[in-house]
């Protein structure tokens, strides 16, 4: 099979998941976006998928995605595809993700919300952000403390130049789909609170290859999906 063959069959039946998980929880398909997580694939397969009607990316790796973006805008300008950047943010890194990225879904400190507000192009328009919360108390994992959410939420709000959109979890990985439906709903009750306080919010992102009809049974309206899409990853490179 060549390899635009498998992408699009890969493609397909990740919307007819969707679809079905959609369907279980009583939902509307049209009401979870997906983000093709594109992070250590070239920029031909990102075309590849973009020319099924796939134009939300996901990248995590600045070093590697500024190339790559640039190279998608010259070969195919006319796909206008949608950047996110969805790694940990290094703060002498973020003038690059503000002037070159359309999303950020991986804002947990207020330092970082304000370097980037700061960043963006008035000739622009402002930076969708999201915040990302930790809601399984990883170490490793990056995120604000739930407990936190609320008062970021606030700080990024006021900030110029910047447009809060949502919250973005990644949960402990697990195999239980009732452990993994308790912690996406963690996550949506701080979304929900946030909604109650008065933000404007309309993306949920969660969810992501193994784990998507969980998220989409607790509310999910993005699902982030790598594997599932593209296949095995090249071996993964250093964060930078």
């Amino acid at each position: 099979m060549n390899g635009d063959s498998a992408l699009h069959e890969r493609y397909d039946a990740l919307q007819a998941r969707i679809s079905a998980a959609c369907s279980r929880a009583g939902r509307d398909a049209g009401t979870v976006r997906l983000l093709a997580v594109s992070k250590t694939f070239p920029p031909a397969r990102v075309l590849e998928l973009a020319s099924l009607g796939q134009r939300a990316f996901g990248e995590s790796y600045l070093q590697e995605a500024l190339p790559k973006i640039s190279a998608c805008r010259d070969e195919r300008p006319d796909f206008a595809l949608e950047w996110h950047f969805i790694g940990p943010i290094q703060s002498n890194k973020t003038r690059a993700i503000a002037e070159r990225f359309d999303w950020v879904q991986s804002v947990d400190r207020e330092k970082t919300a304000r370097r980037l507000a700061e960043q963006r192009p008035a000739s622009t328009e402002p930076l969708n952000v999201c915040l990302q919360v930790n809601v399984s108390g990883e170490a490793t994992k990056s995120g604000c403390d739930p407990a936190q959410a609320p008062g970021l939420a606030g700080a990024i709000a006021a900030l110029p130049r910047l447009r809060l959109r949502g919250v973005m979890a990644i949960p402990a990985p697990t195999d239980d789909p009732t452990l993994q439906r308790a912690q996406f709903a963690s996550v949506r009750r701080i979304y929900e609170a946030l909604l109650d306080a008065g933000h404007r919010l309309d993306t949920l992102s969660i969810g992501m290859s193994d784990d998507l009809e969980s998220a989409i049974a607790e509310g999910a309206t993005m699902v982030r999906v790598g594997t599932a899409l593209f296949g095995s990853r090249p071996r993964q490179q250093p964060a930078i």
